[in-house]
């Protein structure tokens, strides 16, 4: 059971470091350049992973790593930018915390791993825990924001189990590493068509855009493709319903937002379903 929940604490660093990343960008980073924030983003973490790794792809992962960093990645990172000019924050997130559904629904028929009562009764506590915590819009939401934001969560949630499902026996630091390494080139030339040259930004810029690839981006999902190896799919996507809570508290000691009870209930909602779906099982 300590191993277990070992387990789990690393594959809590990713959300926590995604949900980190929201203050980071909205206080130091450029607005108008999110082609070419997500290539800094994903290149840099790719290529500092692959020194460590020191392992070139062989045979079918010349093209299984193209597919999963389009995915992962590429295509990920601009469907979630989309979606974000298109939705409030508040519907946004509560589309993504379906995550612990689609991920699960995904590893069934391709990881062979069945649902349990306990993560279904996890998965309902934490999609309304993530309702509290983030509130809900009352406005107009629109029909394309939604549809971009849930082809986001899927093209995201079939990157991860197809990472799983072809991991073999290849080291996770060579896996990550070529898929950063893809997204990230196929993000730059998008860069380049749409947004030109790369942002100026000063040292704090220069900081942040280090921070995020090392922390948020490297290590976070290093994190998160290690909970996907050890731990039931279903319960890495409710782990990753950390990343509102932690946007939310950061906000309220950086940004001197407050916190209200129904926020304090959602948090306490969402730490009780990751207990309550703790995994049965892992891998060593």
């Amino acid at each position: 059971m300590e191993d277990k929940w070992r387990v789990v604490a690393v594959t809590a660093v990713a959300p926590i470091a995604w949900g980190a990343t929201y203050v980071v960008t909205r206080h130091l980073l450029p607005a108008d350049a999110p082609l070419w924030g997500a290539a800094l983003r994903a290149l840099p973490a790719g290529l500092l992973l692959w020194a460590l790794a020191r392992r070139r792809p062989r045979g079918s992962w010349w093209w299984k790593a193209p597919v999963l960093g389009l995915l992962n990645f590429g295509a990920f990172f601009v469907l979630v930018y989309l979606a974000a000019q298109l939705l409030p924050s508040s519907i946004a997130s509560s589309v993504m915390a379906l995550s612990p559904l689609t991920l699960a629904g995904l590893a069934w028929p391709l990881l062979g791993q069945r649902p349990t009562l306990r993560w279904a009764a996890g998965t309902l506590l934490g999609v309304v825990g993530v309702v509290l915590v983030v509130g809900w819009s009352t406005g107009v939401v629109p029909a394309l924001g939604v549809v971009i934001s849930a082809t986001a969560l899927l093209v995201f949630s079939l990157g991860g189990i197809l990472a799983t499902r072809w991991s073999d026996e290849v080291p996770l630091l060579a896996t990550t590493s070529w898929q950063l390494i893809a997204g990230g080139l196929a993000l730059t030339v998008a860069a380049v068509a749409v947004e030109g040259a790369p942002p100026r930004v000063d040292a704090a810029g220069i900081a942040a855009y280090a921070g995020i690839a090392v922390v948020a981006t490297a290590l976070a999902f290093v994190c998160y493709f290690t909970g996907l190896r050890h731990l039931p799919a279903g319960t890495v996507g409710l782990i990753g319903l950390l990343n509102p809570v932690t946007g939310v508290l950061l906000g309220v000691m950086v940004g001197g937002e407050s916190l209200a009870v129904a926020q304090i209930a959602g948090i306490v909602l969402v730490l009780a379903a990751i207990a309550a779906s703790r995994p049965a099982r892992t891998r060593t």
